[in-house]
């Protein structure tokens, strides 16, 4: 009984079916040692089919300049910063899930964390790529990097957000490969445990650097876990935010605003926590994990979901009102004629924008619609291709007409190379993530054991019943005691 202090009956279990705990180990441990399916070789060879035309046509960028891309005089961030956001954006749901939730003690994180936190690192990984080849003359990237040298004064813009963007995210994707890797160590060990092949348990053996389950190692992996998520949780804000500042910090009309820290923040969450949902509603159908990755799971990220798209809408919203508040000419013209103007050449990109960030999520105040597993995943991927949009519409209506007619860019389309760089990266996140998924337990084994007590389904309907059963000797005791 002393259990049902901890959860509420009222909640469903977070680990469906009659699981013990080696039941747990096998579900999830097995695909590990299991062949490949079919399925799985057909989508790994297309992430790397696109990664090598990535790879290409990043080397067409740095072999014949950045001419190689439709960036003109007006338009000097064009398709590649937009995917550089975006990115970065995708990567902030698996820090959320795993220390902002996990310092809550939000135990339906454990189910999903450890796919979001890969998610995280392999997105991290893609952003980086953008910046760096946006250069232009890539062998100079060291004269970013503030270190003592013999050139004099020449030294790194320490006001500028973009070198802060450097730390920012180096320190993010830093703190989220030892969350994400400090976390896999218990699991790494079962497996190495579990090896039938000389070579597994050599490599998983070094991979889980001598775990061996006593209470010490225990007691100091929860420290570093709390420890990191303390770390973590100021990052998730302060990333964005200084993603942000690229933009507000400026003058260009539509960009200097103040609303953008927070909402580029909430965004983030947004279109993170959508790319969640594609991938692991996937993954819980090809892996056959739907009993740990269950619905209330898709349910709690939806939630998250419309709260985040809905304070998305309201800053859409207060930009709109600030234009024409403020009486900037400038500010007001770059809303109402680069963007609301269904007529200008790039309104229509701003109303595609607002469906998919604004009025679709709203579906999601159903709790018919938030438990559906086919529209969440349609949603996820609506959500994402509107928060790309958003980067789009911010980074090129902005500057592609600026104070003289004179300078205005034609219309601005990506050539078939930045497309090709940005297709690039999808095949090096899915690369990545097929070889995660293949190698390394896609669920934290030892945090659904944790609460498999409280949370599974079994054992739900035994305190359950150990409750009406209390409470029918508490009603019987009384009636005694009145008599």
């Amino acid at each position: 009984m002393s259990l049902l202090k901890y959860e509420s009956q009222l909640r469903e279990p977070l680990v469906d079916g009659n699981k013990n705990y080696h039941q747990i180990t096998e579900d999830i441990i097995r695909p590990i040692e299991m062949k490949p399916s079919r399925l799985w070789y057909i989508g790994f060879f297309i992430s790397i089919a696109l990664l090598l035309f990535g790879v290409y046509s990043v080397y067409r960028e740095v072999t014949y300049g950045i001419g190689q891309w439709n960036v003109n005089k007006t338009i000097g961030w064009g398709w590649d910063i937009t995917n550089f956001v975006w990115w970065i954006g995708i990567g902030h749901a698996g820090t959320l899930i795993s220390a902002i939730l996990l310092l809550f003690r939000q135990g339906w994180r454990t189910g999903v964390n450890r796919a979001a936190e890969a998610m995280t690192i392999f997105a991290v990984m893609c952003a980086g790529q953008f910046p760096i080849w946006h250069m232009g003359r890539v062998w100079m990237a060291f004269f970013v990097l503030p270190y003592p040298n013999s050139r004099g004064p020449l030294w790194v813009n320490f006001n500028s957000p973009l070198l802060w963007d450097v730390f920012a995210v180096s320190t993010y994707f830093t703190v989220s490969l030892l969350f994400w890797y400090s976390g896999l160590i218990p699991d790494l060990a079962t497996v190495r445990d579990r090896a039938k092949t000389k070579f597994r348990k050599m490599f998983y053996g070094i991979a889980s650097f001598g775990w061996t389950g006593s209470t010490k190692h225990w007691q100091r992996h929860e420290s570093l876990a709390l420890v990191l998520a303390g770390l973590s949780t100021p990052l998730v804000l302060s990333v964005h935010t200084i993603v942000s500042f690229d933009f507000a910090t400026s003058i260009v009309p539509g960009w200097h605003t103040t609303i953008f820290p927070p909402y580029f923040v909430a965004g983030a969450i947004f279109s993170g926590f959508a790319m969640v949902q594609t991938l692991l509603i996937i993954v819980r159908k090809v892996l056959h994990l739907q009993e740990y990755i269950t619905v209330g799971h898709i349910e709690a990220m939806n939630k998250i979901i419309v709260l985040t798209g809905s304070i998305v809408a309201c800053a859409y919203l207060t930009e709109l009102f600030i234009a024409w508040y403020g009486q900037n000419p400038y500010e007001w013209y770059a809303f109402k004629e680069n963007r609301a103007n269904l007529f200008s050449p790039y309104g229509w990109s701003y109303y595609l924008m607002m469906f998919c960030n604004v009025l679709s999520p709203q579906l999601f105040w159903s709790s018919k619609l938030r438990r559906n597993i086919t529209v969440t995943f349609f949603m996820s991927i609506i959500v994402n291709i509107g928060m790309w949009f958003e980067r789009f519409v911010i980074i090129v209506t902005s500057v592609y007409r600026d104070y003289l007619p004179s300078s205005w860019s034609t219309y601005y389309s990506p050539s078939i190379w930045e497309l090709g760089f940005y297709l690039g990266t999808f095949g090096l996140f899915f690369t990545c993530f097929f070889l995660f998924a293949k190698y390394f337990p896609v669920i934290a084994v030892a945090e659904i054991k944790a609460v498999l007590k409280t949370s599974g389904e079994n054992y739900k309907v035994k305190m359950t019943d150990l409750e009406k059963a209390d409470a029918e000797k508490f009603y019987i005791d009384e009636v005694a005691h009145a008599h």
